[in-house]
């Protein structure tokens, strides 16, 4: 029985992808620390966490109109592992460093790890955690100023941020 309970958490377990959408004009300063506590200091930068970690629901909740956010796959976490990943230095993540480094073969096998909760972005110091992306090919589908829910871009939109986020590689 304890087999399958572990079994079925790491099933379970997750990672948000939260990508910040707007600037830095008119942000209240409570927003500001909160989006400066996810290291999202700029627009169109992308950061990865737990489901899991205590406090995230509440930090989302209040930058809800600066940022999006939802569930990562595993092949959009390795293409975006795979094209933005970036070490101290600024140079690219590769191969050789993730056999060296983590003992994985691919980036695959990393996200793979990353999404089971065994290696923690924000707590590793051999990835940077924060990656810069594009802004979308094609534009934003809706408003930044509207929800998601609401026909804008703002806000949780759960399995559909693997859409934007290959659209912003």
């Amino acid at each position: 029985m304890g087999l399958d309970a572990a079994a079925r958490r790491v099933k379970d377990m997750s990672a948000y992808v939260i990508i910040r959408i707007k600037g830095q004009p008119d942000v209240p300063p409570d927003v500001e620390k909160t989006l400066e506590n996810l290291r999202l200091h700029k627009r169109y930068h992308a950061v990865i966490y737990p489901k899991d970690l205590p406090g995230l629901e509440g930090m989302l909740r209040k930058a809800q109109a600066w940022i999006t956010w939802g569930e990562i796959n595993k092949e959009t976490l390795a293409q975006l592992l795979e094209k933005r990943g970036r070490l101290p230095g600024n140079k690219r993540l590769t191969l050789d460093v993730l056999k060296e480094k983590f003992n994985v073969n691919s980036y695959e096998e990393l996200a793979e790890k990353i999404l089971s909760g065994e290696v923690l972005l924000h707590k590793q110091d051999v990835i940077k955690p924060v990656f810069r992306l594009h802004p979308p090919r094609g534009g934003f589908r809706g408003s930044t100023k509207k929800p998601y829910g609401a026909g804008g871009e703002a806000g949780y939109r759960g399995e559909k941020i693997n859409e934007l986020l290959l659209r912003m590689l």
